[in-house]
């Protein structure tokens, strides 16, 4: 995402009044829970989705894993009232991390009205970013045999770094679905996976991307299988590994990022 030559959070203390007014409090819960950077540049690297990089000080040694997330606040840094400056909050994964140039690269899909993806297609150089520090368990498992994903286009912006964490002598395998070849995003030993396309077809329970994962010629022991992406599609995935594969369920790591009409995950 962005560069910063302003120290973190310089311009919340500057422009603010005291913090013993009911302002200064509010500002000093922004303080307290988000950390704050600027996008820096952005680019488009597939048909529908931008690479966001984020700078500042403030993302100098953050704790992050290949697979997690941060989540932004999508309002506006200078609306009044502690809500209208955090907005609605939405989770982007983080395709890659400098700790050195503190820098933080978001992969950001254009799929309709909602906030999250309003963000994305809105944010420009020189935005001010508040965002909560990385989380989330959708992350390697270092005693996994082998590696499976299964995922569609919001998925593959957190599988990208899991893979190129992946060691090279770990076998990997799985499918990541797209409408449109133009919607792949470049990944890491990508000749591991399938790539089916649904066309027209809704990414919402998915029947294409379940089919791929059972085309898929797996061993006969389970491995580590990580399913991301729109949750019915998810459901479905799970419950085929779980009852026709007989893999345990804690060999299978979800991670719902989107699902029609439910708010919060648009």
């Amino acid at each position: 995402m962005v560069h910063n030559d302003i120290p973190a959070q310089a311009t919340i203390a500057e422009t603010n009044p005291p913090t013993g007014s009911p302002r200064g409090l509010r500002t000093r819960l922004l303080d307290r829970f988000f950390l704050e950077g600027q996008v820096l540049e952005t680019e488009q690297i597939a048909a529908r989705m931008r690479r966001i990089r984020i700078g500042g000080p403030a993302l100098h040694g953050l704790n992050w894993l290949p697979g997690q997330q941060i989540r932004i606040a999508t309002g506006d840094p200078d609306a009044e009232g502690i809500m209208g400056r955090i907005g609605d909050l939405r989770t982007y994964s983080v395709w890659h991390y400098d700790p050195d140039a503190a820098e933080i690269h978001l992969c950001v899909m254009d799929h309709g009205e909602g906030p999250g993806a309003t963000w994305g297609r809105e944010a420009k150089p020189g935005l001010a970013v508040r965002f909560r520090g990385p989380e989330g368990s959708l992350t390697l498992r270092p005693d996994a045999g082998y590696h499976l994903f299964a995922g569609e286009e919001t998925a593959s912006a957190a599988f990208g770094p899991m893979l190129r964490a992946v060691p090279g002598h770990i076998p990997v395998y799985g499918a990541i679905e797209t409408a449109t070849e133009a919607d792949r995003l470049p990944l890491h030993r990508a000749v591991a996976l399938t790539r089916p396309l649904r066309g027209t077809a809704s990414a919402a329970r998915s029947q294409t991307l379940l089919d791929a994962i059972r085309a898929i010629d797996l061993p006969a022991e389970p491995g580590v299988a990580y399913l991301a992406g729109e949750a019915r599609t998810i459901q479905m995935i799970s419950g085929y590994l779980v009852r026709e594969r007989h893999w345990p369920r804690r060999s299978v790591v979800t991670k719902p990022f989107w699902t029609p009409g439910k708010r919060g995950m648009d």
